[in-house]
């Protein structure tokens, strides 16, 4: 739960250390070191919510492991990969430190690309496209985990 603020300088040393510095693998990789422990976090409470006989009892009925968890493990679990999903796609989509800090010109996310429109002369046409097709991938996550959005911010609670 660190600020990336704070991680930035050790970050940048080993990515410097290991020759990543300005590409697009470093900023995945940044982005890994964050959002991987939160969506562990929030899976293993409907990872732990899950009994322990349904995947017994799937087994005894002769499911395989794939289909167990294809078939009951994944459309249990919807609800918290939608969360998940959600939280890992606006902690990556609103975080421009890294992305100042790790890139020069390569592997910029569409939030550094948009600012470096930003001259003395902008063309305001252009920021104001690039800023609505950058909203689309949001919506379309937002789209397709809708359904499930409600369900996982309220399950396991305390009546």
């Amino acid at each position: 739960m660190t600020p990336p603020v704070v991680m930035v300088y050790p970050v940048y040393l080993i990515f410097s250390a290991l020759d990543l510095v300005n590409t697009p693998l470093a900023i995945a990789l940044a982005h890994c070191l964050f959002n991987v422990p939160i969506s562990i976090w929030v899976l293993e409470s409907f990872i732990s919510a899950i009994p322990k006989e349904l995947d017994e009892t799937a087994f005894i009925d002769g499911y395989s492991f794939f289909r167990f968890f294809t078939r009951k493990l994944i459309p249990l679990m919807a609800p918290g990969i939608a969360v998940a999903s959600f939280f890992c796609f606006m902690f990556s989509w609103v975080e421009v430190v890294f992305a100042r800090i790790l890139t020069v010109t390569a592997g910029k996310p569409i939030t550094m690309a948009i600012s470096a429109l930003f001259t003395y002369i902008t063309d305001i046409g252009l920021v104001m496209a690039m800023t609505v097709l950058s909203i689309v991938p949001g919506a379309l996550m937002i789209y397709f985990v809708r359904n499930h959005m409600a369900k996982g911010f309220t399950i396991n609670q305390v009546n």
